[in-house]
C-alpha cells in the first residue's frame, strides 16, 4: 500500500521539476485561464487551494493513525477533482457524499463566509477522525462527511445506501414545491441534488434501485433535479461508462478528473443541465486512486500535480510558491491535528446516545391532539365522520386516523405500492380522492426506493407515511432503515432527522394464510436498530391513537416509527363469539384524543384479575383475552397487558402488573429466538421480580404455508396450557415502593 510519505515526496519532486517558461508574463488572476475555459486564474488558486486542503487533511489522518490517535482514515487522494463539482453548484445545493470526497468538501466549505465556524474544514474532518466531542456536526460520534452550513447530509459513505435518499430528496423539493410545504433546509426552489458514490459501488443494489428509480422519474417527465457523481476508478474498464451511459431517463456526463478545466466544464454543464431542465443526469469522473491499497502512485494522474501544472503553465505561480503553499496548508492542518487529538472526547454512554432517540412526550401528546378545522374535517371524511359511524374494526381505524392525520398535517404524503388504490386490505380506500395525487400516490414496487424516496421527503420537510405491504417485503430494503434512517440524528447531533411513519403488515395466521410470504412473524431484525419506534397495535381504537403519536413523534421529534399491523386482525369484529362484535370499537372524536393519546413505551392494561398476568401484543393479545375469559368461568382472574410498543419496551409496566399477581405469562407470537419475551425475562430478572415466569413463543422457523402452521405459530390450547401450568405455583412478588 502506498504510503502517505511516499505520496507527498512524489508530489513534491514533481512540482518543483515542472518548468517554467522565462517568457511568460504575469498573468491576470481575473482573467480567464485559457481562452476555451470559463475559469479565471483566481479561480484555478481557490480549488487547488481545496485540493491542497483535502491532501493534508489525508496526510494528517495517516499521521494521527500512526501515533494511535486517529480513528478512521479513507483517502481521497486522486479523487480531488470532486472540488469542481462543488464549484459548480451552490452551496445551499444539498450533498450526500460518499468517503471519498475530501475535495468536495473542502471546496464547498470554502464557499460559505469565512466567519462561519464550517469555514474551516480543518477542525471539522480532523475532529471527527479523532472522535473529539468539540467536533462540530456529530460530536466525534461518526466519521466526516456532514455539516448543515455546507447543507450536506450525513450518509454511510459506502456501499451506497445513500443513493435512494438522494432521490428522495430531489423527488422532494419538486413536491414540496407543489404543495407549497416549508422546507426544512430552508432550500431554494431551484435546487439541485448532489450524490457522489465511487464505481464500484455501482453494483450494490441500493445503486441499482437509485439509477432505476432516477431513469423511471427522467423517462415519465416526472420532475427529479439530481446529479449522480461517479467516481470511476477504473477497475474495470468501461463498465461504469457502459452502466450510466445506457440507462434510459439518465443524462450521462463525463470528464477526466486530472484535468481541471475538463472537469470543471463537465461540472457545470451537468449541473446547469439538471437545474434548468428539473430531470436527473450522472457525472462520471475518470479518476484514480494514489492512497490505500495501490502498489504506487501513478503521480501523473494526481489532479493537485494537473492543477499545479495548469498555474505554472499560465504564469500564474511559479514551483516554489505552489510548494510554499503546500506547506503552509499542511502545517495549519498539522496544527488543527494536533489541536484536535489533545481535545475530549464523549465521556460517557449517556452522551453517546444523547441525539439518538430524543423523546418529550408533552409536546407529542398535544402534537397527537391536533386537528384539521372543523368544516376542513368534514369535508375530507365527506361528511360522515368516523365518529358517528359506530364501533370500527382496526383496518377502518387505521384508514380514519389517516384521513385525520392527512388532514391536520398538510405536509404529510402517503404512499407506497397500490395506496393509491386502497393498499393492503382496503385500509388506504378514498384516501387519494380526498387528498389528491399530489399527497397521496404509488411507488412502484421495490422497497429500496421507497424507502429512499420517504427520508428523502423527510429532509425536505415532508412528512412521509409510507405503507410497504408485508414484514417479508421491508426485509428487501432494511439497509435503509439500520444505515442511512435510523442513525440521522446519531450521525448530525439532531440538525439532521428521519420523520417518518412506516406502515407494514405483519405477524402470522394459525392458519397459515399466505405463509412466509405475507405472513412473516420475526421483528428481531427491527428491534436491533437504535433509536426506532416501533409501534404494534391490536385493537382499533388503539391503533388509532398509535398512529396518532406516531405522526405527532415524526413531527415533533423527527422520530423514524414502523407501525406493524396484524395482518390477521385488520377486518376482525368478533372476540368470544360470533357476532358479539368484540374486537370493534368507537372512533374517538377529536375532544377525547388527549384522554386516550397512547404515550410511546406504555402498555394498555385489560382486565384486573388478581391470580395471574399475561403480557402479549398483536394477534396474542387477543388469544390472551380469550384464555383469560375462559379461566375467568373457573373463577380464576387472569389480567393482561397489551406492550403495543415493541420499541421501546414498557419494562416499568411489565414489572408492575407483574408484581401486582405474582406470576408472569409472557406471550410472544414472533419467533423464539431473536422475539420479545427474551427481554421482558431480563427486565423482571433485574427487577426483582421472585414469582414463577412462563414463556410462550413462536418456533425458530419460516411460517409454513397452510394448516401446519399451527405447529409453528403460538395458538390459544398451547396458551392455556402454560397459563394453569403457571397457576400450579405459588405466587411470589415484589411489594410495591
Amino acid at each position: 500500500m502506498t504510503s502517505a510519505w511516499d505520496l507527498d515526496s512524489r508530489w513534491r519532486q514533481a512540482v518543483a521539476a515542472l518548468a517554467v517558461d522565462p517568457d511568460q508574463g504575469a498573468a491576470d488572476p481575473a482573467a480567464p485561464i485559457r481562452d476555451d475555459s470559463e475559469l479565471t486564474g483566481e479561480a484555478v488558486r481557490e480549488l487547488h487551494d481545496a485540493q491542497l486542503m483535502s491532501r493534508q487533511l489525508d496526510l494528517a489522518a495517516h499521521w494521527l493513525r500512526s501515533w494511535n490517535e486517529g480513528y478512521h482514515a479513507v483517502s481521497s487522494a486522486g479523487h480531488e477533482a470532486a472540488a469542481a463539482v462543488a464549484w459548480a453548484s451552490r452551496s445551499t445545493d444539498p450533498a450526500l457524499l460518499h468517503a471519498r470526497s475530501g475535495g468536495f468538501y473542502c471546496a464547498r466549505a470554502a464557499q460559505v463566509p469565512a466567519a462561519d465556524p464550517a469555514a474551516d474544514p480543518a477542525l471539522d474532518v480532523l475532529g471527527a477522525l479523532v472522535a473529539a466531542a468539540a467536533e462540530p456536526f456529530a460530536g466525534g460520534r461518526c466519521p466526516p462527511y456532514g455539516s448543515r452550513a455546507l447543507t450536506v447530509i450525513p450518509a454511510s459513505g459506502s456501499g451506497a445506501s445513500h443513493l435512494p435518499r438522494a432521490v428522495g430528496l430531489a423527488f422532494a423539493i419538486e413536491r414540496a414545491k407543489r404543495l407549497r410545504a416549508a422546507s426544512a433546509l430552508d432550500l431554494p426552489p431551484d435546487s439541485v441534488v448532489v450524490c457522489s458514490f465511487d464505481s464500484a459501488e455501482l453494483n450494490h443494489a441500493a445503486a441499482t434501485a437509485a439509477l432505476n428509480a432516477a431513469g423511471w422519474c427522467g423517462h415519465t417527465g416526472l420532475p427529479l433535479p439530481l446529479l449522480f457523481v461517479c467516481h470511476d476508478e477504473g477497475a474495470v474498464a468501461g463498465w461504469a461508462a457502459a452502466a450510466l451511459g445506457s440507462r434510459p431517463g439518465l443524462r450521462h456526463f463525463s470528464a477526466d478528473g486530472c484535468d481541471l478545466l475538463d472537469t470543471c466544464r463537465a461540472a457545470r454543464d451537468a449541473v446547469d443541465w439538471v437545474r434548468r431542465r428539473r430531470r436527473p443526469a450522472a457525472l462520471r469522473l475518470e479518476l484514480a486512486r494514489l492512497m490505500d491499497r495501490t502498489v504506487g502512485p501513478d503521480i501523473d494522474k494526481d489532479p493537485l500535480l494537473a492543477s499545479a501544472r495548469l498555474l505554472v503553465e499560465s504564469g500564474l505561480a511559479a514551483p516554489g510558491e505552489l510548494l510554499a503553499r503546500y506547506d503552509e496548508i499542511g502545517w495549519q492542518v498539522r496544527a488543527a491535528a494536533e489541536r484536535m487529538a489533545a481535545a475530549p472526547k464523549l465521556a460517557s454512554a449517556r452522551e453517546v446516545t444523547a441525539p439518538l432517540a430524543p423523546r418529550r412526550p408533552l409536546r407529542v401528546a398535544q402534537a397527537a391532539a391536533a386537528v384539521a378545522e372543523p368544516d376542513a374535517r368534514a369535508r375530507v371524511f365527506a361528511g360522515a365522520l368516523p365518529e358517528a359511524a359506530g364501533p370500527l374494526s382496526l383496518a377502518e381505524s387505521v384508514n380514519a386516523a389517516l384521513r385525520d392525520a392527512l388532514a391536520a398535517y398538510p405536509q404529510t404524503v402517503l404512499f407506497g405500492p397500490d395506496v393509491a388504490g386502497g393498499g393492503g386490505s382496503g385500509v388506504t380506500a378514498g384516501l387519494r380522492e380526498a387528498f389528491g395525487a399530489a399527497r397521496v400516490f404509488d411507488t412502484f414496487p421495490d422497497e429500496t426506493s421507497t424507502l429512499g424516496l420517504a427520508l428523502g421527503c423527510g429532509l425536505a420537510g415532508l412528512l412521509p407515511v409510507v405503507e410497504l405491504g408485508d414484514l417479508e417485503r421491508l426485509w428487501h430494503a432494511l439497509g435503509q432503515l439500520v444505515a442511512e434512517a435510523a442513525p440521522t440524528r446519531f450521525r448530525s447531533q439532531g440538525a439532521y432527522g428521519s420523520p417518518l411513519v412506516l406502515r407494514v403488515s405483519g405477524y402470522a395466521d394459525p392458519a397459515g394464510l399466505g405463509g412466509y410470504a405475507h405472513r412473516d412473524n420475526g421483528i428481531g431484525a427491527l428491534r436491533d436498530v437504535p433509536g426506532l419506534v416501533i409501534a404494534s397495535p391490536a385493537r382499533p381504537d388503539d391503533a388509532a391513537d398509535m398512529l396518532r403519536t406516531c405522526v405527532a413523534a415524526a413531527v415533533t421529534d423527527g422520530s423514524c416509527c414502523v407501525f406493524l399491523e396484524p395482518a390477521a386482525l385488520r377486518h376482525v369484529r368478533d372476540l368470544h363469539s360470533d357476532g358479539d362484535g368484540g374486537w370493534l370499537t368507537p372512533y374517538a372524536a377529536p375532544d377525547q384524543w388527549s384522554a386516550g393519546h397512547a404515550p410511546i413505551g406504555r402498555a394498555r392494561m385489560h382486565g384486573d384479575g388478581g391470580d395471574l398476568t399475561m403480557i402479549s401484543f398483536g394477534n396474542g393479545l387477543r388469544m390472551c383475552l380469550r384464555v383469560a375469559a375462559r379461566l375467568a368461568e373457573e373463577g380464576i382472574g387472569a389480567r393482561v397487558l397489551d406492550l403495543r410498543w415493541l420499541g421501546p419496551l414498557p419494562h416499568d409496566d411489565v414489572l408492575r402488573e407483574a408484581n401486582a399477581t405474582g406470576r408472569a405469562l409472557l406471550v410472544d407470537e414472533t419467533r423464539r429466538a431473536g422475539g420479545v419475551a427474551d427481554p421482558l425475562l431480563a427486565g423482571l430478572a433485574a427487577g426483582g421480580f421472585a414469582g414463577p415466569v412462563g414463556q410462550v413463543a413462536s418456533e425458530d422457523s419460516f411460517v409454513p404455508l397452510g394448516p401446519s402452521a399451527s405447529h409453528i405459530v403460538i395458538g390459544e390450547p398451547l396458551i392455556e396450557q402454560a397459563a394453569r401450568g403457571l397457576l400450579d405455583q405459588p405466587a411470589r412478588s415484589v411489594p410495591a415502593g
